[in-house]
């Protein structure tokens, strides 16, 4: 017991709308629902936990964050509760506030427990057809403060690890908590396969069709980790760890799950530093300044990328970095810093050409090919020519190079590059062939479940106002308003001109 209140517990019993005599009579009866009948919590008890900060006994925080789940509409963790207790987790775990609300950077074996407990929330929520929405996102600023050193130190030996008297220990972290055991090369190997399946889908369709079944493979791998394997066995089962979140963070960011998405980067990056791949940190992180400058936060996406750069390391490959520099020259571009933007890109380029691929790329890098570099360059000058009209020359340029090479099934990609080049059309006063581009996107958008490419055509659309005396281009803009799947909750995203 800290004797002070738990501020957090308190914000979202706010939110709830219980009375105290409420949550305790529901932790009771989900408690037995749970398999634990002889739980019983009075007001008092429910008054101590928020006015006093005491932390109750396994399992009432599990309880406590199952009920705050399903009523809220969004994942709620023990850490978002505040009640992890510090013995548990070492000193800084679960000293949130509010610059490191969830407590960063976890212990190893806490990592193992978020990520089992965060994945069982979120298929809780798909199973009871609940919406995962309504936190916050934290800044790009606060999440960096709280990884910078933890990130540019080396991961503790698995020797130097917190020692469980039974050596088979796995600590109880959720719902769906898959019943593990240990597991051999061949196991790990076909989980392996199963990211390069899950990955291979969500380029072609989107996030939306499969993002239930990556969230439920990484809440199983989640439970392998609680056990110690031998140390060359627990590295690539971190690694597929890593490769999941992001996987599951990506697809959430697609559906617009926004700050679901954020806390799967932040897991896949604990994930592949605990397997000592700080690239695949650092690539985790990028995601998560991509999710920032999409959703219009370029200051937090610099803020973010400067850490996943630093704290990639030295054996990084150079089209990782160039990679990583095409993010940043993103969001740049969204500030309108043209010239910062185009010195950014010109590094991207160098270490691309620069790469002999002499040592061979990891999985998750075997993505950003030439069309990839030509994509993201189309995209800044796009994204600058809302500033400097004159760059979306430039934008077309690239857009047109990348989709001559655009031949390996990653249709969402190319739907990126057609909506690039009809923006860059539109704003170059080209409205034929900006037509023709946007209808290419159209047609290929409703196989696709993402709803970034939703969120990029509206952002075209408004471009389609000044032209809306052409018959064509009235002729697209109400086929486009037929089109667009109707906002849930995501006010102002409807097309309106």
């Amino acid at each position: 017991m800290s004797g002070q209140p738990n501020t957090r517990l308190s914000d979202l019993f706010g939110l709830a709308g219980w009375s105290k005599g409420e949550l305790a009579r529901l932790v009771n009866r989900q408690a037995a629902a749970m398999g634990h009948p002889q739980l019983s919590t009075d007001t008092s008890r429910v008054r101590r936990w928020i006015d006093t900060g005491e932390i109750p006994r396994d399992p009432v925080p599990r309880v406590l964050a199952a009920l705050f789940t399903e009523r809220l509409g969004r994942v709620v963790t023990i850490e978002d509760l505040g009640l992890v207790r510090h013995g548990r987790t070492g000193k800084r775990q679960g000293d949130g506030n509010a610059e490191n609300p969830d407590g960063m950077p976890w212990a190893p074996d806490r990592t193992a427990a978020v990520l089992t407990e965060f994945t069982g929330m979120d298929l809780m929520l798909n199973r009871r057809g609940l919406v995962g929405a309504g936190a916050a996102l934290a800044a790009g600023s606060a999440l960096t403060s709280a990884m910078h050193d933890w990130l540019h130190t080396d991961p503790a030996l698995t020797a130097d690890a917190p020692q469980f008297d039974d050596p088979l220990h796995a600590d109880p972290a959720g719902f769906d908590r898959y019943e593990a055991a240990p597991i051999g090369s061949q196991e790990i190997e076909e989980l392996e396969r199963s990211v390069e399946v899950f990955r291979a889908w969500d380029a072609a369709r989107g996030g939306g069709l499969q993002r239930k079944a990556v969230v439920g493979q990484l809440n199983e791998v989640g439970g392998m980790l609680a056990y110690r394997h031998p140390d060359h066995l627990q590295r690539r089962l971190w690694g597929v760890a890593a490769n999941l979140a992001v996987l599951a963070g990506w697809m959430s960011h697609d559906v617009g799950l926004e700050p679901t998405a954020q806390k799967y980067f932040v897991i896949a990056a604990h994930a592949a530093r605990e397997g000592g791949d700080r690239p695949r940190a650092g690539e985790a992180l990028s995601r998560a300044a991509r999710q920032m400058v999409h959703l219009g936060r370029p200051d937090d996406a610099l803020d973010l990328m400067k850490l996943a750069q630093s704290g990639s390391g030295e054996q990084v490959l150079p089209r990782t970095r160039a990679m990583l520099y095409t993010i940043e020259a993103w969001a740049q571009a969204s500030m309108g810093k043209g010239q910062a933007m185009r010195r950014t890109l010109g590094q991207a380029e160098d270490l691309f050409v620069s790469d002999k691929s002499d040592v061979p790329p990891p999985s998750w890098m075997q993505t950003f090919k030439e069309e990839d570099l030509y994509g993201m360059q189309a995209l800044a000058y796009r994204t600058l020519a809302e500033h400097e009209p004159a760059a979306a020359a430039h934008a077309q340029h690239y857009a047109d190079k990348a989709l001559a090479l655009r031949v390996d099934g990653r249709q969402r990609s190319k739907i990126f590059d057609f909506l690039s080049m009809a923006s860059a059309c539109f704003i170059a006063d080209d409205p034929e062939q900006a037509d023709r581009y946007a209808r290419l996107a159209l047609v290929s958008m409703g196989s696709n479940s993402s709803h970034r490419t939703w969120d990029r055509l509206r952002q075209m659309y408004r471009l389609t106002a000044e032209y809306s005396g052409y018959p064509k281009i009235n002729e697209l803009r109400e086929e486009i308003r037929l089109a667009l799947p109707k906002p849930k909750g995501r006010g102002g995203n409807s097309a309106r001109a």
